[in-house]
């Protein structure tokens, strides 16, 4: 069966190992998903992410036994895109948590999309 929004479907796989708690979860590979995946390793939110030969497998952070993630929300979807420009990108959670944008410079997090003045469209975001 063909899936018609991947990233949601990474979003949810990674939510549901963190429900499981498990600590890997592999996810079907693609050149968006690995840039999403590494942006989430280089924010604290996984341990480590590592290339597979058709999948992306992220290692899971726990702390006092609870997932450092608590919550994802995927904003534009195939059916609905949001797109904003530099001074709109949203804070998440007041800045305790990120935002996901792809950008005519790459898929970057909110604060340096906003540093860098480019907007682009809001994939998720995370906290």
């Amino acid at each position: 069966m063909a899936i018609t929004d991947p990233i949601s479907d990474m979003l949810a796989r990674i939510r549901n190992a963190h429900q499981a708690y498990h600590k890997k979860v592999a996810i079907p590979a693609s050149r968006i998903k690995r840039d999403l995946a590494s942006i989430l390793k280089e924010e604290g939110y996984v341990a480590d992410v590592a290339d597979a030969e058709d999948a992306i497998e992220i290692t899971l952070r726990y702390e006092k036994g609870k997932a450092l993630i608590s919550g994802m929300k995927r904003v534009s979807t195939p059916g609905r895109r949001v797109y904003v420009k530099a001074h709109e990108i949203p804070r998440v959670q007041n800045g305790l948590g990120i935002c996901v944008l792809t950008t005519s410079h790459g898929i970057m997090e909110g604060e340096n999309a906003r540093q860098n003045n480019v907007g682009g469209e809001v994939i998720c975001e995370i906290w």
